[in-house]
């Protein structure tokens, strides 16, 4: 598939919601959609739908819009969510678990292979059908195993540490939820703070639009 120059994080994201919309539309039945239909659906409008598909060759057709699956699969392809990718979660506690019972029930291309944490009283306990394990085994685990993607859930004061762990066992990328940006030489960091979308919607509260 064709390409442009830097993807901008803004278009990866748009692509995601591009993902929801088109699998909505299979589930329905539709076949073809336009740009001007899918701007309906989602919000965006249909020049900015066009050229965030144009970094990637466009697909569509004059006349015709895009067919509803072929875009789906090519969308599919460009995320790279077309394959399995195996994650461990590193801090256990209600945080750690939801958002792995969340990646168990709704997403199957997310296979949790490890948990680790060092609250006594969880290691042992079950969690998706994986035994949480005493943060200590971590190294030992990323050298046996080919591990994608870790999602921290660990404290503020414990979360750098734990993505320089990470680094040196080789995993690919960080999902990250500790309230602090984290750093991780050479490989993607998603920084994720919760706080921030609800500050958001409490603004608007206040200062509706």
């Amino acid at each position: 598939m064709a390409r442009t120059g830097k993807i901008s994080n803004a278009v990866i994201r748009r692509l995601s919601r591009y993902k929801r919309t088109l699998e909505e539309l299979m589930n329905q039945g539709i076949e073809r959609v336009s740009s001007g239909e899918l701007s309906e659906k989602i919000g965006f409008t249909a020049s900015q739908i066009r050229q965030d598909l144009n970094h990637f060759g466009g697909f569509g057709q004059q006349g015709y819009g895009y067919n509803v699956r072929e875009l789906y699969a090519e969308i599919i392809g460009i995320l790279g969510i077309d394959r399995t990718y195996k994650l461990v979660v590193i801090g256990c506690g209600r945080l750690g678990q939801a958002i792995a019972n969340f990646l168990g029930a709704y997403d199957a291309g997310y296979e949790i292979v490890g948990m680790f944490d060092v609250n006594p009283a969880l290691v042992g306990m079950e969690s998706c059908g994986v035994k949480i394990q005493t943060a200590s085994e971590l190294p030992a685990f990323l050298k046996s195993n080919d591990v994608d993607i870790a999602v921290i859930t660990v404290t503020k004061g414990a979360a750098q540490a734990v993505a320089e762990d990470l680094v040196h066992g080789g995993v690919k990328g960080i999902w990250n939820f500790a309230p602090i940006d984290i750093q991780a030489d050479g490989i993607p960091v998603e920084n994720m703070h919760l706080s921030d979308g609800l500050q958001t919607l409490v603004y608007y509260i206040n200062h509706p639009v």
